[in-house]
C-alpha cells in the first residue's frame, strides 16, 4: 500500500494545445512570408514584403477593374464539346471540365462582358487560369472573338487580361489552334475601325494565348514579375542546352528588351487604363 494512502501513479491532465484557425494565413509563394489573410486582401492578393503579386480570380480582377456592379457578363450558353473523345491519366475531357466548373464556378475559362472603368465604357475579357490552366478551346477563342466584336460594333474600347499558362487546349487539337487565327482576325478589324486594344497580361501568360490576342495590343501592360511567352525557360533550356539570361521572360525582361509596353502595379492598374482610355479618346477611337 502506498504510504500515507497516495496513490501509486499521479495522473496528470495535458490541456490540449489551442491550434489555430485555418484559412487565416497565407504564406508568399515568393518570399515565403506568412501573410494575414485580410491584409492581403486589402492590399489587392499583393506580398505587403516582396510585393509578389498572387493569382486572380476573374471574379476578383473585374472587381478589381470595373466600376461597382457595372460589369455584365455575355449570356452566351457555349459549352464545350468532346470532338477527340479525349481520355487522360487523370479521366476523360468532359470529366475534367466537370471538375473545374466546380472548383471556379465558372463554365469556361473565359469571362467577358460590358463594363465601367472609371465612368468609361468597355468591353472586358478576362482569362482565368484556375480553369485548365486558362487554357484556349473553341469556347474560350468564341467568347474572346464574340467580346472583341462586340467592341468593334458598339465603337467602344477593349481590354483582355489575360493569365494563360495552358496555351491552346490539347483536347480539342485543331479546333483549338484555330483560335488563334480567329481572334486575330477579329481584332485586325477592330484596328481597321481605329478602336483602341488594350493588353494585360498577368502570371502566367504563355504559348498559343500569348502567340495570338495578347500580343496585339496597341498598348500592352503587364503585371510585376509575371511569366510571359510561350514555352517556359526550363523547356527551352533543355531544347537549346544553354542557360537562359536572368530574369528571362518575366515581365521586367521584357519590358527592357520592348515587348512590354509598361510594368505596373496592380494597385495602379485601374488608374493606368483610365489614362490610356483618355488618351485614346474613350470611345472615340485611337488617336492618329
Amino acid at each position: 500500500m502506498p504510504i500515507f494512502g497516495k496513490p501509486k501513479y499521479t495522473v496528470v491532465k495535458v490541456s490540449r494545445k489551442k491550434t489555430m484557425p485555418e484559412g487565416l494565413w497565407t504564406k508568399c509563394e515568393d518570399c515565403g512570408e506568412i501573410v494575414y489573410n485580410k491584409v492581403l486582401e486589402e492590399n489587392f492578393r499583393v506580398c505587403p514584403k516582396c510585393q509578389y503579386h498572387f493569382i486572380l480570380t476573374a471574379s476578383q480582377r473585374i472587381a478589381l477593374l470595373t466600376d461597382g456592379s457595372s460589369f455584365k457578363a455575355f449570356e452566351d450558353g457555349l459549352r464545350s464539346l468532346d470532338p477527340l473523345k479525349f481520355k487522360g491519366p487523370k479521366g476523360s475531357y468532359p470529366e475534367k471540365l466537370k471538375e473545374d466548373q466546380i472548383l471556379t464556378n465558372l463554365e469556361e475559362a473565359a469571362l467577358c462582358g460590358r463594363a465601367r472603368l472609371e465612368g468609361k465604357k468597355i468591353v472586358l475579357g478576362v482569362t482565368d487560369s484556375r480553369f485548365m490552366m486558362g487554357s484556349m478551346g473553341s469556347v474560350v477563342g468564341e467568347k474572346v472573338t464574340r467580346a472583341i466584336e462586340c467592341a468593334t460594333a458598339e465603337s467602344l474600347p477593349l481590354i483582355i487580361v489575360s493569365g494563360s499558362g495552358g496555351g491552346a487546349r490539347m483536347q480539342e487539337g485543331m479546333l483549338s489552334l484555330m483560335q488563334m487565327v480567329k481572334t486575330s482576325a477579329a481584332l485586325a478589324k477592330h484596328d481597321d475601325a481605329k478602336l483602341p486594344f488594350i493588353s494585360v497580361l498577368t502570371n502566367p501568360t504563355m504559348a498559343g494565348v500569348m502567340a495570338s490576342f495578347a500580343s496585339l495590343g496597341d498598348v500592352i501592360l503587364a503585371e510585376p514579375k509575371a511569366l510571359i511567352g510561350f514555352t517556359g525557360p526550363r523547356v527551352i533550356e533543355q531544347t537549346i542546352h544553354q542557360r537562359l539570361p536572368q530574369g528571362f521572360q518575366r515581365s521586367e525582361f521584357l519590358l527592357e528588351h520592348g515587348f512590354v509596353d509598361r510594368v505596373v502595379h496592380r494597385k495602379a492598374l485601374k488608374s493606368m487604363l483610365a489614362q490610356l482610355l483618355d488618351y485614346f479618346g474613350g470611345t472615340k477611337g485611337k488617336k492618329s
